[in-house]
């Protein structure tokens, strides 16, 4: 065979054997090459996590539930008036005495960002580093839904979750000296959110049923832990869920009094059941079925129960981890029934448990025990491991998939309209006028960005953060002008006034001049959204 080339014109005589051997020095040196790039290396994604996620969490709008806290740290007139506001928020104390250290260094909501942007750096760079899953899971994770948007970009307590159950499953093998410093991370895990509360406790209980019923590991211990050991750690972990749960307990005039939404559900209903089995396969698959429709909840109860199943099939070998999964599930989900049906910030400690259990799973060589006692072939063990991969493998992809596209979204739309509409204020020297402004809960980004109180008609006096207690009063517009014009009546000085809405204005008095000034609509969350107006005396 014989290839003719041009430029200048040669013969070049083709010879299978060593054109074979060519080939398979090229495909060597690009195998050696390509191995020698950091795809698969754990710091290549933690450093293009950390660059990607900075740029998100500068570019992202805060709204209301993010910066409600830093107000409630910033205007807060002593430490017992921040633990007393504290009860109404339905939020252990971690995440604000955390605010009250950075509002220190900085007064600017914005080292809050910098702060929970390192805390979830520092919680997938422990994934990736010390879990068990390999490179294209930890890929996937990283860049999941939870990770890479949920609890990344918004700037709420939950991002402590990731940080303190991946420290915990890191320094498990730590248990056979000393309890001390899973202690630590219980603790403070337990006094990050309700729902970190409920896993703490999970693992707390998963510590010590091990203690209890593995004789060996038992042993170990006693026979290199220190005397106090066992003690100070028990101790530690039982002032914490003491002082979370103390800190959660709503005072009576609170809104949360009694439970959220309609309080406790105290009787079967099977609806309600599927939407709460739901929950689950919204945190694996960021669906949520509409509770209306009964084949979406019964479809989504059977897939999520299914892995389930797969997963507590898995973990049968191993007891501890399964005794974990179970715990996790069932504390989580008899709150999501019997008392809050929840949100994905809320719901994702489902995925949380997930991934906790399988990474606990690890530390332990598998046992026959729970198989003999059910009768499980190791053929099926075989069978339900191959399906839980392709299961699991799913769901991180499903969660990739919806990280990136809720990054990418923020990029292009504000989360709230709250930043540009404050950005517009300064820029037009209006920052220093007297604000009326209306809701005040959709109020607080505007607050925290322009570093100012507002008059809430809600309370009829100047305020920032909003507490749902009694004594507050949702107010209609025509409220709000009656208001108004009661200020321009009772202060003299006061010529005309700077009103802010979440609501398109739609009333009017005759005794008072409107003039629209600026409108911000550019907003995923539409009920802040901020329409500007000039209040004068007609």
């Amino acid at each position: 065979m014989t290839l003719w080339l041009d430029n200048p014109p040669y013969i070049y005589k083709f010879e299978p054997n060593k054109f074979h051997s060519e080939l398979t020095m090229l495909k060597q040196k690009i195998i050696k090459y390509t191995s020698k790039l950091p795809f698969n290396s754990p710091w290549f994604i933690i450093i293009i996590f950390s660059v990607l996620g900075l740029i998100g969490i500068l570019n992202h709008s805060m709204w209301r539930d993010e910066l409600n806290p830093w107000l409630i740290v910033r205007d807060s007139e002593s430490l017992g008036d921040l633990i007393a506001n504290i009860h109404y928020e339905g939020h252990p104390v971690l995440w604000y005495f955390s605010l009250a250290i950075l509002r220190k260094i900085v007064d600017n909501p914005m080292i809050m960002q910098i702060f929970h942007w390192a805390i979830t750096v520092v919680s997938v760079a422990i994934f990736c580093l010390y879990s068990p899953f390999n490179s294209q899971q930890k890929f996937l994770f990283s860049f999941g839904f939870f990770p890479f948007y949920e609890y990344l970009l918004i700037s709420r307590n939950y991002a402590f979750s990731m940080l303190f159950i991946f420290a915990f499953c890191t320094v498990f093998s730590s248990r056979k000296i000393t309890y001390v410093y899973l202690a630590i991370l219980l603790g403070l895990l337990a006094n990050s959110s309700a729902y970190a509360l409920f896993v703490s406790f999970s693992l707390s209980l998963t510590l010590l049923a091990e203690f209890c019923f593995d004789s060996e590991h038992r042993q170990q211990y006693f026979s290199q832990s220190q005397k106090y050991d066992l003690f100070l750690s028990i101790l530690f972990i039982t002032l914490s869920f003491i002082l979370s749960i103390y800190i959660l307990t709503p005072p009576t005039d609170s809104y949360l009094y009694g439970g959220l939404n309609n309080g406790w559900l105290m009787q079967l209903d099977i609806r309600h059941l599927l939407r709460s089995i739901g929950r689950i396969f919204g945190s694996y698959f960021l669906i949520i079925p509409a509770h209306k429709k009964w084949l979406d909840l019964i479809v989504c109860a059977v897939i999520a129960l299914f892995i389930v199943i797969l997963t507590l099939i898995k973990l049968s070998k191993k007891p501890v981890a399964l005794f974990f999964y179970i715990v996790g599930n069932c504390v989580i989900f008899t709150f999501t029934y019997f008392r809050f049906i929840g949100m994905p910030r809320h719901f994702g400690h489902f995925y949380l448990v997930l991934i906790a259990a399988l990474w606990l799973g690890s530390y332990y060589q598998e046992s026959p025990v729970l198989l003999n006692k059910f009768s499980i072939r190791l053929n099926s063990i075989i069978f339900v491991n191959k399906w839980h991969n392709i299961a699991l493998m799913l769901i991180l992809y499903v969660q990739f998939g919806g990280g990136i596209y809720s990054f990418s979204r923020d990029l292009v739309v504000p989360f709230s309209a709250s930043r540009e509409t404050a950005q517009y204020i300064q820029k037009a020297g209006l920052a220093n006028e007297f604000i009326v402004a209306s809701r005040d809960a959709n109020m607080a980004p505007l607050s925290g960005y322009l570093n100012r109180k507002f008059y809430y008609p809600e309370l009829q006096k100047m305020g920032s953060f909003t507490l749902f207690k009694k004594g507050r009063q949702d107010v209609e517009q025509p409220e709000i002008l009656n208001q108004i014009n009661s200020l321009f009546k009772n202060q003299d000085k006061q010529k005309k006034m700077l009103l802010i809405l979440n609501k398109k204005l739609n009333v009017n008095r005759n005794d008072l001049k409107i003039i629209p000034i600026k409108d911000f609509q550019r907003a995923w969350v539409d009920s802040e959204r901020y329409y500007l107006y000039w209040v004068d005396e007609a």
